[in-house]
């Protein structure tokens, strides 16, 4: 693991600490062929469960919007499109990711994105004391309250 000291903020980082939001950043080896939450999770040695990934849609009705899932879940389309008041949605083609967001696939933060976006958390976050998001690049996670994070972003319960 990388010294905390050396670690350098991102964007995400930088906005958590302007709202005086506590978190931690977790660094973590990246392996470019395997940008699963799955390798993330084993990387920090903790539960699949908590470490959740940022995914983007786009709705019919609304337009772009994110889900934030736990790593070893599969986003619902239909229920991703009913809590975004959207009739369907589709996840975003990776090639729009960066210039939707600012974020890369494996880099993909909920926070500090490009323009602010409807975002749903699956509720299961509120089960746990902390939970990991992408702090903004492949190799860095944020340790956070997930009460804190969805209050910082506004966003809205993914139901169970």
């Amino acid at each position: 693991m990388a010294d905390k000291q050396h670690i350098q903020k991102t964007n995400a980082a930088r906005l958590l600490d302007a709202a005086g939001v506590a978190y931690d950043l977790i660094p973590y080896e990246v392996d470019e062929n395997n940008l699963a939450a799955d390798h993330v999770a084993a990387q920090l040695g903790e539960p699949i469960e908590t470490v959740f990934k940022t995914l983007v849609l786009r709705g019919d009705r609304t337009g772009l919007f994110v889900c934030v899932m736990p790593g070893d879940m599969e986003v619902d389309l239909k229920v991703a499109a009913r809590i975004s008041g959207n009739k369907s949605c589709a996840m975003i083609h990776v090639k729009e990711l960066l210039p939707e967001t600012g974020y890369i696939r494996g880099g993909c933060s909920p926070i500090g994105m490009k323009k602010p976006l409807p975002t749903f958390i699956y509720e299961s976050a509120l089960l746990y004391d902390h939970i990991y998001v992408s702090a903004g690049v492949r190799g860095l996670q944020i340790k956070i309250n997930p009460d804190d994070l969805i209050r910082f972003v506004g966003a809205g319960l993914y139901p169970l």
